[in-house]
């Protein structure tokens, strides 16, 4: 007979609780009658070795967006939540179709799981659109974990003018230094650096972007800037002359764009 070992450091099951056993990476299984698939998650751009506890997380949102009254084509997680450590203050979650029920959702997660949910919801040929024009739509789909296997490669299309409006957003930092954290410091900056990849057809995902990052400011961790521990003078100095020339980038394409 096969054994299955339960370890004694457990989440939630006091001694003598009874437990239906069941295959998570795949197979039938059946409970009360009724015959269950265990769907394998599809990891884009993400190594699985994702944190056991964050694996139990991930399945409980596709099992809580399952059984929502929406009709969802895929159901997309990003975002930090999928960095290595438990430093993340939600999870982002992409609802790919034309189904409802968002805000039950997002309650559900909440008081279930006891973690908050960035829900969006997105039609397929809206997010396409999103990821061929905006740099943090390719970002954010740089990698994911999702319900179904999918991909979004699509050909880039430079809007100027609309990278210019995202780019003012980044100028916030410049005036506003003081009054913004560490976690808004470095969004604002990967914002920045997002759009000057994006320009210069660079690849846009996390590690470049981040590797991108430490080189401009000359930081051996990008968690300097995450916990607030940058020199002021010494970083608006790089991020004004960074952020000109990222300017200036864009400006000559709306230039162009109007000849």
């Amino acid at each position: 007979m096969d054994q299955i070992y339960i370890p004694k450091n457990r989440e939630g099951l006091g001694i003598g609780e009874y437990v239906i056993v069941r295959g998570v990476l795949g197979g039938e299984v059946r409970s009360e009658g009724e015959e269950i698939k265990s769907r394998r998650p599809f990891f884009y751009g993400v190594e699985e070795k994702i944190e056991g506890i964050k694996m139990r997380i991930i399945g409980e949102i596709f099992r809580i967006v399952d059984e929502s009254e929406g009709k969802y084509e895929n159901v997309i997680i990003t975002g930090s939540f999928l960095d290595r450590g438990f430093g993340f203050n939600d999870v982002d979650i992409l609802l790919v179709g034309q189904g409802g029920g968002v805000e039950k959702i997002k309650k559900k997660i909440e008081s279930g799981i006891g973690i908050k949910g960035h829900v969006i919801l997105m039609g397929r040929e809206e997010l396409i659109k999103g990821v061929a024009s905006d740099p943090l739509y390719l970002l954010m789909l740089s990698r994911f974990v999702a319900r179904k296997r999918t991909s979004y490669n699509v050909k880039r299309k430079i809007n100027y003018k609309l990278l210019d409006f995202y780019l003012l957003k980044s100028k916030v930092l410049l005036s506003g230094f003081d009054e913004l954290n560490g976690n808004e410091k470095y969004y604002l900056t990967r914002n920045m650096v997002a759009i000057n990849l994006f320009v210069r057809g660079a690849k846009i995902g996390v590690e470049e972007i981040n590797s991108m990052i430490k080189k401009i400011f000359e930081l051996g961790a990008i968690e300097k800037i995450k916990e607030n521990m940058i020199d002021k003078k010494d970083f608006l100095k790089k991020y004004k002359k960074f952020y000109d020339e990222t300017f200036e980038l864009v400006m000559r394409g709306v230039g162009d764009g109007t000849k």
